[in-house]
């Protein structure tokens, strides 16, 4: 994804939108499905793993079911990280929603249920992160506090 092909979100902006969705959740412990990428894809979300923080967002560590080096958790009801997903369809769109998270690119995708779903941009593999709509009230913080640990562990380029 080209970000000059794509509308970027301004700070503020998301924030609105997130803030707009409300909050209110719950579960009975986090779950995620495992993605399936090729070996070279699952070396670099194994090491994405190894850097990732313990705390996002002031949430403590909360790995899904099953426990895998392609995804993690935090909080509850979970932010949850997947690493080597398949690229979404919607990055073929040129309108698009992007956001910019501490020089990160991310696709924003807003869910019927007031969740969002980000996936990287310009990446060598995709990393998806699902914001619960409990825990949209602080727009981007997530993705900044994920953004050290992806810049270290996926490098820029394109996906396969």
């Amino acid at each position: 994804m080209h970000s000059s092909r794509h509308r970027l979100l301004t700070l503020p902006t998301l924030a609105l939108l997130i803030a707009a969705a409300g909050c209110s959740s719950s579960d009975d412990g986090p779950r995620a499905a495992v993605p399936s990428p090729d070996a070279k894809v699952a070396k670099l979300c194994q090491n994405l793993d190894k850097v990732l923080p313990r705390t996002v967002d002031g949430l403590d560590r909360n790995d899904p079911e099953p426990r895998s080096a392609l995804t993690a958790g935090w909080g509850s009801p979970a932010i949850i990280l997947r690493c080597g997903v398949p690229r979404p369809a919607q990055m073929n769109d040129p309108e698009a929603d992007g956001v910019e998270a501490d020089d990160v690119g991310w696709l924003l995708q807003k869910q019927d249920d007031g969740s969002f779903r980000f996936t990287t941009t310009l990446r060598t593999a995709y990393v998806e992160v699902d914001l619960p709509k409990a825990h949209t009230a602080d727009g981007l913080a997530p993705l900044a506090d994920l953004a050290p640990a992806v810049k270290k562990a996926i490098p820029d380029g394109i996906a396969s």
